[in-house]
């Protein structure tokens, strides 16, 4: 059940699951952890933005997007969301517990690596 915590959205395990299964054409889920910690495992289809990129790519975010971000705990995350948020982004939010918490499908491997930004919306 979704909760705020210092102004950011937090999203439990099952209300991604529910997300990932319905694919709302709004939402992009992005995961912030290092690019070694992708490769090792990764949520299926789940694009990599390293948390160090962020700042480079804030302007071409889209703001009526909703975005959801993924890091191995769910500390990453959280802080990418709140400066997504402080930064004029409203709908930006955490997965509550990260990669620790899934406990669903994954792939190894370097899947999604972002290097063009508009490809989010594709």
């Amino acid at each position: 059940m979704a909760f705020i915590n210092e102004g950011v959205k937090q999203i439990d395990v099952n209300e991604l699951k529910k997300i990932l299964k319905d694919k709302p054409k709004n939402t992009v889920i992005i995961d912030v952890r290092e690019r070694e910690e992708y490769e090792a495992f990764h949520i299926p289809g789940i694009p990599l933005i390293p948390m160090h990129n962020i700042p480079n790519i804030l302007e071409e975010l889209k703001s009526d997007k909703e975005y959801i971000f993924v890091c191995r705990s769910g500390s990453r995350s959280h802080h990418v969301a709140r400066f997504l948020i402080e930064n004029g982004i409203k709908e930006a939010h955490n997965f509550y517990g990260g990669m620790l918490t899934w406990d669903d499908e994954v792939k190894t491997g370097l899947e999604n690596v972002v290097t063009d930004v508009s490809k989010l919306y594709q």
